[in-house]
């Protein structure tokens, strides 16, 4: 959710067809992710009353307001839209900012790889590596690196015939 992150994070993710948080952790988008869905689902139904035009129906103060609502939980929920199930893994760039993030990977057994700063506790992070978190050239490349290395391993599966070439990003 770092300010110098949110544009390589996002990119990276797209490239690899990966989920992601580049604005806000939300507490409990994992351990609750349930009630998170909910979320997720109102603002699908959002985004599809703006594209088939129906808001027009609506008077101006209730389109505004919808427009409102919809735009928070696009900020919030955008990168996980299409999250159904639980994370494999999971890439953090400044670990001391997303203690929560870690804490709920950490309560579902979920491994945590992770940029780490010399200002960062290296203790709660199941894979490190060492960088700059705050230069966004260092961050680009992590981000860049981890996106090539998932669809390679997405290749390999698919190559293994462990996965069907559906989950190959486009």
């Amino acid at each position: 959710t770092k300010k110098q992150a949110r544009d390589s994070i996002e990119r990276w993710s797209h490239f690899a067809g990966l989920h992601y948080v580049n604005n806000r952790w939300l507490g409990g988008t994992l351990t609750n992710f349930k009630t998170v869905r909910k979320s997720i689902d109102r603002m699908i139904e959002l985004q599809e009353l703006f594209g088939s035009g129906q808001i027009e129906r609506y008077s101006k103060k209730e389109q505004s307001q919808l427009n409102r609502e919809k735009a928070s939980l696009e900020k919030n929920l955008q990168g996980i839209r299409e999250m159904r199930e639980m994370p494999t893994f999971m890439f953090v760039i400044d670990p001391g900012k997303e203690g929560i993030a870690i804490a709920e990977a950490r309560k579902l057994g979920i491994p945590v790889v992770a940029v780490v700063d010399t200002n960062c506790d290296p203790d709660p992070i199941d894979y490190v590596i060492p960088g700059n978190d705050d230069a966004i050239r260092s961050i680009n490349l992590a981000c860049e690196k981890m996106a090539e290395a998932t669809v390679e391993g997405l290749m390999k599966r698919v190559e293994k015939g462990l996965e069907s070439p559906e989950v190959l990003p486009e």
